[in-house]
């Protein structure tokens, strides 16, 4: 009886872990399965990201001038890099020479913010007023060529969200530089806040512009 009894209970426990294995490798399989996101989606989801990485690493390269921090270079290259990865990011849409355009355009915005934190921190008013000056036109100049390509984007709505991007951009190194670190991340969140807004407008006039491109597609992307 004994015997019979522990046979029956090592039947049990053999078919608890095969039932166990069995739905461990369903969910595996599941796990693996391909989500439909529509191309639109998609667009936005990789505009947010690219944009990110903009108020991500400016963020990084205030630290490094204000705080005099090693990798100074590494993090203006990446953050460069980003603008040339948003140039590329338009070709699908505008071409190759508007996209190359776009980033020479950028990049003149990113060495001039550095301008900008450099003569800020050495309270250099003359210095910091005519860098500003320059930024200021290059946003706009942005703006005026973003919205010649897609009269989609308003050009005062555009210029507004270029302008508020530097403002507050330069308010987050100025709390840097006074060292007041709590108004610092109160300030990087209106920036991170502001940035998502700006992408999703460009996102949603690419798709408002170009609808055909957004009719019925879809892309996977695999669940991890």
């Amino acid at each position: 009886m004994k015997k019979a009894m522990t046979l029956f209970s090592a039947i049990i426990l053999m078919a608890a872990v095969l039932i166990s294995n069995s739905s461990f490798g369903q969910m595996k399989m599941e796990s693996k399965k391909t989500v439909s996101v529509s191309s639109a989606t998609m667009l936005k989801t990789n505009m947010r990201k690219l944009w990110e990485d903009h108020v991500t690493w400016t963020r990084n390269v205030i630290f490094c001038l204000v705080d005099e921090l090693p990798g100074t270079d590494q993090a203006v290259n990446r953050l460069l890099q980003n603008q040339v990865d948003i140039g590329n990011a338009i070709k699908p849409y505008y071409g190759e020479a508007a996209g190359n355009k776009l980033t020479e355009l950028l990049k003149p915005h990113i060495t001039i913010a550095a301008e900008v934190v450099n003569a800020a921190e050495a309270g250099n008013a003359s210095a910091l007023d005519d860098a500003n000056k320059r930024w200021y036109a290059n946003a706009n100049e942005i703006s005026e060529f973003l919205c010649k390509a897609n009269p989609k984007w308003n050009l005062a709505d555009m210029k507004m969200m270029m302008n508020d991007h530097l403002k507050l951009t330069t308010d987050e190194a100025v709390q840097r530089i006074k060292k007041d670190y709590d108004a610092d991340v109160i300030a990087y969140d209106k920036v991170h806040d502001e940035i998502l807004e700006m992408s999703d407008m460009l996102a949603n006039g690419i798709i408002q512009q170009f609808p055909e491109k957004f009719k019925k597609q879809a892309a996977t992307m695999s669940s991890k």
